[in-house]
């Protein structure tokens, strides 16, 4: 079993069921996240149908072992276009989030998977249950952002 890096310690038990989104501390905000990695993969975007397809292609901060970013607290400073997604502009970034992401699944007014460590109690859990990004990546300085179709996969659920 993996350290988290996200500390959940000390959460109230099930609090993303009766706490809407806006009204979550920055720390109940921030153990939302599953850890599958799948919104630091590069995504394409179709420009008349505003489909959004997912590539394997990882950020170059992407860890493809622990599914998390390499440099988190100052990611921006080496990409600064990474969204940090914030209560208040979630519906902004609806469109591209993971169709199994625990911020749009509360969002839209869904349960969590039972393999989401909020639930599981373990961050193993999310690649246990195969959802994760882990092992199936390729850098995107490995890549030309002209190939980046070639990568697109199907949304693993």
């Amino acid at each position: 079993m993996s350290r988290d890096p996200i500390d959940r310690s000390g959460l109230r038990p099930g609090y993303w069921e009766d706490t809407p989104l806006d009204r979550m501390t920055t720390r109940e905000w921030e153990a939302l996240c599953d850890g599958c990695g799948k919104c630091c993969m590069n995504k394409l975007e179709d420009e008349e149908t505003g489909d959004v397809a997912l590539t394997c292609v990882a950020c170059r901060l992407f860890d493809d072992d622990s599914c998390r970013c390499s440099q988190y607290p100052i990611r921006h400073q080496f990409v600064p276009e990474c969204i940090s997604l914030r209560p208040h502009d979630i519906d902004k970034h609806m469109y591209w989030l993971p169709q199994t992401c625990a911020y749009r699944l509360l969002r839209e007014g869904r349960k969590l998977y039972d393999w989401h460590p909020l639930i599981s109690g373990t961050p193993d859990s999310v690649h246990r249950a195969g959802v994760s990004m882990r092992g199936m990546t390729v850098p995107e300085f490995e890549v030309g952002e002209d190939d980046w179709e070639d990568h697109i996969i199907e949304e693993p659920t």
